[in-house]
């Protein structure tokens, strides 16, 4: 049976979500990436769904399942999926929680080697223009990869996140590399923390 635009995005949402994290979501998560106020709204999407055979629900949360022959058509056709955008990244590395995504964008599952450790950062600056990556882009960041030498990196520096060429100088001593002439080499004072290695980088021209 057909759907409605809205009674597919909520459908794709379900797909995304159980993909990336193992379980459904909740009422409340797909009320905030439907961006409406009653769960009532929400519901009805959901009742219609059922009754268009496409998933089914119990009563509990977490319970919403899609049917077998719905999840293998919609996988089989699934070529993006919905990566969080990441407001800031603290120390210790990516902790990808609904309190800190602050959107989600649709991004090709072929750009992506986890799906549960990528995540989307907005980029500051223009520290990295000679390569193309200006202020605004959004870069595909991977934090499962060990970042090796040359690697474009997401770095944390003085309490904020920072993308740099990660590199080794003569004397054997890390250092993040702007590719914009008017910056200097960056060589960290303490520990340096990379949180991510970008693999890919997305632009919205308006």
């Amino acid at each position: 049976m057909n759907l409605t635009e809205k009674q597919q995005k909520v459908l794709s949402f379900i797909r995304d979500y159980q993909f990336e994290n193992g379980a459904s979501p909740t009422l409340k998560e797909i009320r905030q990436y439907m961006n409406v106020n009653s769960d009532n709204s929400v519901l009805k999407h959901l009742n219609a769904l059922v009754g268009k055979g496409y998933i089914s629900k119990g009563d509990t949360p977490r319970s919403i399942k899609l049917l077998d022959e719905v999840k293998e058509r919609l996988t089989a056709a699934a070529k993006t999926f919905l990566a969080p955008v990441l407001g800031y990244i603290p120390a210790g590395g990516p902790i990808i929680t609904e309190e800190n995504i602050i959107d989600r964008m649709n991004i090709d599952i072929s750009m992506v080697r986890d799906i549960s450790k990528t995540f989307l950062l907005q980029v500051k600056g223009d520290s990295m223009i000679d390569i193309g990556i200006i202020e605004g882009d959004t870069v595909i960041v991977d934090g499962s990869i060990e970042p090796k030498l040359g690697d474009i990196v997401i770095a944390l520096i003085d309490g904020g996140n920072t993308v740099k060429r990660y590199m080794k100088d003569k004397e054997g001593r890390i250092f993040l590399r702007p590719e914009n002439e008017k910056y200097n080499d960056i060589y960290p004072e303490s520990e340096l923390q990379i949180q991510g290695v970008v693999t890919g980088l997305m632009r919205r021209y308006l």
